[in-house]
Formats: structure tokens, C-alpha cells, sequence
């Protein structure tokens, strides 16, 4: 099922019973900001960019080490190279996501990014290595760009679709049977957001943060929020400016977070994550996060 109603959408999921041993990856893999810069043509749709500053090369290089080592002891992590004429593509999971079986490829908006989609080491890795299924969406219609405007609640199997200028309905209906979902909401970002991973994280099927100023129809974020209570938090908009709504959920105990995004937190809100069982992991991005996107954008999952 794929609806715009929350409430036919929620009735239906209310019987989704969750699996925690498919709520977090097996593994994850992360892109390399080799040759990472602040491209002009993402800017175009994409706010959070900082384009009057300027990337530190190596400073980002070390950030993104610290990620992976920090990821690590809770998940096996792959590092593929960077490329300068791919500069954005330090956020890999808008262009590679996985569910059991599959590789998914995304269908970007921008050319820059669509450059990133003929990888033939990533698409290698997962066919050969993996023995996945390749599902390419870049050469279908509909504008996808996968878990960046798709966020899934993978124990209960549904997802959640926000459409923006990275996504339309097309391409939301084309990402809710490729993943293979059971049921999908899809509602509008408010203007000028671009990826809903921005505005909502499911962690493990246990906790829904929430950005609701976000979305065109904050009572969409409500009632997301409402279905997943107790373990529920709503971000206001200084938090969801700092990337705190940008986290995910590695194995059923760890949540990570940004540096930025964790300050940006009160002390309530923090120990939401602890009454969900999760430990807290910030990392700081300061540099990778000048290129509009945190932690959760670099991160793509293995299923």
C-alpha cells in the first residue's frame, strides 16, 4: 500500500509487527571526500549548504576516518574512494540503499549526482561480492533519491516518503516497490526542504525523531510521532538546523549523531535516546557538514 492518508497508512501499520533482527544493518559502506567540494549545482535546491565557505580537504578526510572508526565496533564498515568529479558524493546512500537480496540505485535529480550512479566498483561489490540483484531506477521516469527522501522504518517494513524537488510521486512509487515495502506514506517537505532524512529518523523501529516544522503539514510529523510514542521526539527548528534529525541506528543499542547535532540537543532530549535503550555516539563533521548534508547522508546501509 502507498497513501497519502496517515490514517489509512498507521490503521495498516498498526499490525505491522516489529522485527528487530532486520531493524539495522548488517553492514555499512561509506564514500571517501576525496576530491570533495561545494558543488554549485546541488546548491541549487539543497539550503543547508554552506556556499560561502570553504571545504578543508584534509579536514575532512580526518573527519570522515573518525566516522568509520567510530561505526566500527558496532558494524563492519566498507570505505570506497572519492572522486573529484563526483564532489557530493561523500553522501552515498541518496545513490546506493539495499534491502534483502537487492541493490537499489537511485535516480538523481542533479547531473553532478547522476555521475556518481554509474559507479562501477560500488554496483561491482554488491553484484559480485554480494550477489545482489541490481534494481536501477536512473534509467527509469520519477526523480528518487533513495533513503535520502525515503526514510524506512525497516522492523515493520514501511516507509516514509517525502516529496521535494529529489523526489516526486513517480519516483516514490518506483522506491516503494523496489525496497519491497509493505506500505509507504507519502506527504509533502515544506518548501525549500529537500530530503526527509533531514527531518525524521526511525532508530531501529524503536524511536521516531521528528522535525516537524519541515514538513508542508507538521500534523503528518504528529502523527508519526503519536504512532511510535512513548519513544518519540519532536526537534525544534534550531535542532533540525544543526543536522540533530540526520542520525541512524547501526545496531540495536548504538545511535549516531553528528557533534553539532548532539549540542544542538537538550538534556531531555538526549536521554529520549537512553529511555530507547540507545547509546548516544557523536562524531564531529564540521567540514563534511558544509556541503548540506551530516552523518546520516554519509552512512549507507547493507541489509
Amino acid at each position: 500500500m502507498i497513501t497519502r492518508d496517515p490514517a489509512r497508512f498507521f490503521a495498516f501499520a498498526a499490525h505491522a509487527a516489529p522485527n528487530p533482527a532486520r531493524a539495522t544493518p548488517k553492514a555499512v559502506f561509506l564514500v571517501a571526500p576525496e576530491g570533495m567540494s561545494l558543488a554549485a549545482e546541488s546548491a541549487q535546491d539543497n539550503a543547508y549548504m554552506a556556499m560561502a565557505d570553504r571545504i578543508d580537504p584534509d579536514g575532512a578526510l580526518a573527519e570522515h576516518r573518525a566516522l568509520a572508526k567510530a561505526l566500527s565496533p558496532h558494524v563492519p564498515v566498507v570505505t570506497f574512494p572519492g572522486d573529484s568529479a563526483t564532489p557530493d558524493a561523500v553522501f552515498p546512500n541518496n545513490v546506493f540503499a539495499s534491502a534483502p537480496g537487492r541493490l537499489v540505485i537511485g535516480h538523481m535529480k542533479h547531473a553532478v549526482r547522476q555521475r556518481e550512479a554509474t559507479r562501477a566498483d560500488i554496483r561491482g561489490f554488491f553484484a559480485e561480492a554480494l550477489g545482489r540483484r541490481e534494481i536501477d531506477l536512473s534509467r527509469q521516469p520519477g526523480i528518487a533519491e533513495l533513503t535520502g527522501s525515503l526514510v524506512i522504518d525497516r522492523a515493520r517494513n514501511i516507509g516514509y516518503c517525502g516529496l521535494s524537488e529529489r523526489c516526486d510521486e513517480t519516483g516514490a512509487a518506483a522506491m516503494h516497490a523496489a525496497f519491497g515495502l509493505d506500505a509507504t506514506l507519502v506527504f509533502d517537505l515544506a518548501p525549500g526542504e529537500y530530503h526527509t532524512n533531514v527531518l525524521l529518523q526511525i532508530y531501529a523501529g524503536r524511536l521516531a525523531v521528528a522535525c516537524p516544522d519541515g514538513f508542508a503539514d507538521p500534523a503528518v510529523a504528529r502523527a508519526i510521532l503519536e504512532f511510535h510514542a512513548p519513544h518519540a521526539l519532536a526537534l525544534d527548528e534550531r535542532a533540525r538546523q544543526a543536522y540533530a534529525g540526520n542520525g541512524i541506528a547501526v545496531s540495536g543499542d548504538a545511535a549516531f549523531l553528528s557533534a553539532r547535532a548532539v549540542d544542538a540537543l537538550s538534556a531531555g532530549e538526549r536521554a529520549a535516546f537512553a529511555r530507547a535503550g540507545f547509546t548516544l555516539h557523536a562524531v564531529p563533521l564540521p567540514e563534511i557538514e558544509k556541503a548540506g548534508g551530516s552523518l546520516r547522508c554519509c552512512v549507507g546501509e547493507i541489509f
